[in-house]
């Protein structure tokens, strides 16, 4: 038979020993996830007010509660007299567990976070990243969007970005412009220059500052080619480049001057006997 005093006071001992132990555990799971919260409200509001990307937000001051939420539940298990070792250990281990799974995934975000940071290029420009070249549509947590001249759209995962040379060409206000011209040996230089000068003073779209310049650059197997270099807005890029190739091939032309094939001279030489 059981007695009844002996339960009765076995049930005194458990409820004296465990009910401040569990109230203080609830103490601490209020108090912190109440605490949790609004360490959650300062981050947002605080990185609103840095540099940071809007898309980091949300996910930075989430990670920061979360963190808080975890450290609180430790604390809670340890007033209620668990060994929190154990449990920090596998949670340590099912951690490393995970890294190792998406480790790719992490790399790929720990890229996408300084990509935010450092913010190398914005959407809208123009870019050549990853062995890709295109326009910006986003710029992901994973990776980032990009749009071809001939719209086709290209993913490119960060890791393939940050870290790598990153050419954006949209970074500067004014951009030059690269033509090579060709005219043949027993063509008037001078002629040649002066007419590639007037026909970039002709278009309004090019900058007086810096300077256009035109020089001579090589002397090549079948011609005297010419650097022609002026600069633009970068806006103006293409369309510049476009009219200015097909302008310098007619005045070229025009002065007398002549843009020579690739030719080879044949000397025959009859040899008796």
């Amino acid at each position: 038979m059981f007695d009844v005093d002996q339960m009765i006071e076995l049930a005194t001992v458990a409820v004296a020993t465990w009910a401040p132990r569990v109230f203080g555990a609830l103490a601490v799971l209020v108090f912190g996830w109440v605490f949790a919260g609004w360490v959650r409200g300062f981050a947002q509001e605080a990185l609103k007010r840095s540099p940071l990307d809007d898309i980091l937000i949300p996910f930075l001051s989430g990670l920061l509660h979360a963190a808080v939420i975890a450290l609180v539940a430790v604390t809670a298990l340890g007033v209620l007299g668990i060994s929190t070792a154990s449990f920090v250990a596998v949670l340590g281990a099912a951690g490393l567990a995970v890294a190792l799974a998406f480790q790719g995934t992490f790399s790929n975000f720990a890229a996408g976070i300084m990509l935010l940071t450092f913010r190398p290029f914005d959407v809208g420009d123009y870019v050549e990243v990853g062995g890709e070249a295109g326009t910006v549509q986003e710029v992901g947590i994973f990776s980032c969007i990009l749009t071809t001249p001939d719209n086709v759209e290209i993913s490119v995962p960060n890791t393939g970005i940050f870290g790598a040379t990153i050419r954006n060409y949209s970074a500067n206000e004014t951009r030059r412009i690269d033509l090579v011209i060709s005219v043949g040996y027993d063509d008037d230089l001078g002629v040649a220059a002066r007419t590639c000068m007037d026909t970039i003073s002709a278009d309004p779209r090019i900058l007086a500052d810096p300077v256009p310049r035109v020089a001579v650059a090589e002397l090549a197997d079948s011609s005297v080619n010419l650097v022609v270099r002026p600069w633009v807005k970068r806006e103006d890029y293409w369309d510049v480049r476009f009219d200015l190739t097909r302008a310098l091939k007619e005045n070229i032309e025009a002065a007398g001057c002549s843009i020579p094939y690739p030719q080879q001279d044949v000397h025959h030489h009859e040899v008796n006997g």
